[in-house]
């Protein structure tokens, strides 16, 4: 969704980028020439999609539900006026819990 920082699974390859089999065929052949292969991997986000979010969004009381910032409005809009990267607020209503989640990139479109 936002070139690499939504995350919606940390365990496989994007399909734009071919499979798992794919990758590993790839490294294989690398390490055969000494060629390595560096990963731009974003651990400290992750997309709406993701499970732990899903999860985290479930309710106010989710024991996950601290693994993302989560706030409540004010005066009928969002927490404060924070501006993602990507323009626009850098939060979004969650309509379940009445609360806003914060994202610094692009918001999926899930709540």
């Amino acid at each position: 969704m936002d070139f690499g920082y939504d995350v919606s699974d940390y365990e496989n390859i994007d399909p734009m980028y071919g499979t798992l089999k794919d990758f590993d065929a790839l490294a294989a052949e690398g390490k055969k020439k000494s060629v390595r292969i560096i990963f731009d991997f974003v651990v400290n986000h992750s997309s709406d999609k993701h499970p732990w979010f899903i999860e985290s969004s479930s309710s106010k009381t989710n024991p996950k539900r601290d693994w993302y910032i989560w706030r409540d409005g004010k005066n009928g809009g969002p927490p404060n006026n924070w501006i993602s990267t990507f323009g626009g607020s850098a939060w979004k209503l969650d309509p379940r819990t009445g609360q806003f989640y914060y994202h610094y990139f692009y918001a999926n479109s899930r709540i």
